[in-house]
């Protein structure tokens, strides 16, 4: 991999990850476009996801550190015989990773195998696409849900959390679709955003950890220099695209990004399937 391809790549996982169009649809894309191989795409994707992971604790620094800070705070918790918003608000993240977990440790090889053509990614973006449009039209209902603590409810969390698992497929935006289910089971659009984007921390670099025991980053001949510039411009972009995407949500139509991967969808279907 040249260090421009890098760059390009870097900038591309940064502002998909958290742009509801899918990153690993256009990571598979970019990488039949440069013509890279398998392994060394395994490697950087290892790296930029790691650096896009980052991004997202230094813009949500503050929540962490509250949630954190909260849930140890065990003598308060067990006077009062109750647990605190922050204990609460963790438990629904782990709650949201129970479809992940299951799909990463019994499907993850099938999926990849079966879904990581240009083909599957064209389908899964027309998908992305119907759910962004869909979730628009149903997000203004969401006010006439019960309210639950912390802005939202255990089962909303894990509906949210069989989102994430589905966007395991290529070209099925995580962001894009994790979101839309979550307004669509009544989530309001101030407090999707944030646990879509919390509760991918984990799994995310769990996932890199494991691809590191299993030798994922010796198995490709990418040298350092590559991978440090995709982690800076990942890492730099996805900061960008984080903060972006939090006030998009809040403000404007998801209906745009839908747009995006309806033209892309026909475009691969048309010139590259």
């Amino acid at each position: 991999m040249e260090w421009f391809q890098a760059i390009i790549l870097g900038l591309i996982q940064g502002l998909t990850e958290f742009l509801p169009v899918s990153s690993s649809g256009h990571l598979v894309i970019a990488r039949d476009v440069l013509g890279l191989d398998a392994p060394e795409n395994l490697t950087f994707e290892i790296t930029v996801h790691t650096a896009t992971v980052l991004s997202t604790i230094v813009v949500f620094r503050k929540e962490i550190w509250t949630l954190l800070k909260g849930f140890f705070s065990f003598k308060s918790q067990f006077r009062s015989r109750a647990i605190n918003d922050q204990t609460d608000y963790l438990l629904k993240i782990a709650v949201s990773m129970i479809p992940v977990f299951i799909v990463g440790v019994f499907f993850k090889d099938v999926v990849t195998d079966a879904f990581g053509s240009i083909r599957s990614v064209a389908f899964c973006l027309l998908i992305t696409a119907i759910l962004l449009v869909i979730s628009d039209f149903t997000a203004s209902k969401a006010n006439k849900f019960r309210e639950h603590r912390g802005g939202i409810g255990y089962l909303q969390a894990f509906i949210v959390g069989l989102g994430q698992a589905f966007a395991v497929l290529p070209g099925l935006s995580r962001s894009g679709t994790t979101i839309s289910v979550g307004l669509l089971s009544g989530v309001k659009k101030e407090n999707v955003a944030q646990f879509s984007f919390l509760m991918v921390l984990i799994p995310v670099l769990g996932e890199a950890f494991l691809d590191i025991l299993d030798g994922g980053l010796s198995s490709g001949s990418i040298g350092a220099a590559p991978l440090l510039l995709g982690f800076i411009s990942a890492f730099a972009s996805g900061l960008f695209a984080c903060k972006v995407m939090i006030a998009f949500v809040k403000k404007a139509r998801l209906s745009w990004f839908a747009l995006y991967c309806a033209i892309l969808s026909c475009l691969l279907l048309i010139f590259a399937c």
